[in-house]
């Protein structure tokens, strides 16, 4: 909502009461509001942590990882974003943990079962642009395909990607801006003349 002298966006500050309310009773032992918790966030996590190690089981195990770290740190959340920033950017860290750690979890996606907000024009596409396509997303530096993934298939904002990876606005749009220049290079056999 805007002021209407002042043009200002005032945001509501309900959802951020709720959130603290709702950390405050995790941290004195409520396994209730600690559900609550891992309820509000556990598909967006799984699909994060999915969309960047392409293993439906190693996500799972992120997940479990995530939740086990955001629960252990949950002290350490000061309210500064929006708890789903917070619990995201635990997830990213998870990921780019278990990426360092162990190189064999490469990211190998089936985009057609992955993505079920899909349109059907995707699903309909070229099985050599899918694979191609596939094979240029997994090319891309982590830095690139992370932006790309959260981005443009995930639908998070570049405020929720900054805030989970910790970059300014204009560093996540501008990852953004390289990944899709470089997905164009190496799509361009694909790209119909006009």
């Amino acid at each position: 909502m805007t002021h209407p002298e002042t043009s200002v966006l005032i945001l509501d500050p309900a959802p951020r009461r709720a959130e603290k309310a709702l950390v405050a009773r995790v941290l004195e032992g409520d396994r209730i509001a600690a559900r609550e918790l891992y309820d509000a966030h556990v598909s967006r996590v799984f699909r994060l942590a999915f969309r960047l190690c392409g293993d439906e089981a190693h996500a799972a195990e992120l997940v479990q990882e995530s939740f086990i770290r955001v629960f252990g740190q949950l002290a350490r959340f000061r309210g500064d974003s929006a708890l789903s920033t917070w619990v995201h950017r635990v997830t990213l860290s998870v990921v780019a943990n278990a990426r360092r750690r162990d190189k064999k979890h490469e990211r190998e996606i089936d985009f057609d079962s992955a993505d079920p907000i899909a349109d059907d024009a995707v699903r309909d596409a070229d099985p050599d642009l899918k694979e191609s396509l596939h094979a240029a997303i997994t090319a891309l530096p982590e830095i690139y395909r992370t932006t790309f993934v959260m981005h443009d298939i995930e639908g998070y904002t570049h405020t929720e990607i900054a805030a989970a990876t910790g970059v300014a606005v204009g560093t996540s749009k501008g990852r953004l801006f390289i990944a899709r220049g470089q997905l164009r290079k190496m799509l361009a056999p694909f790209r119909k003349e006009d």
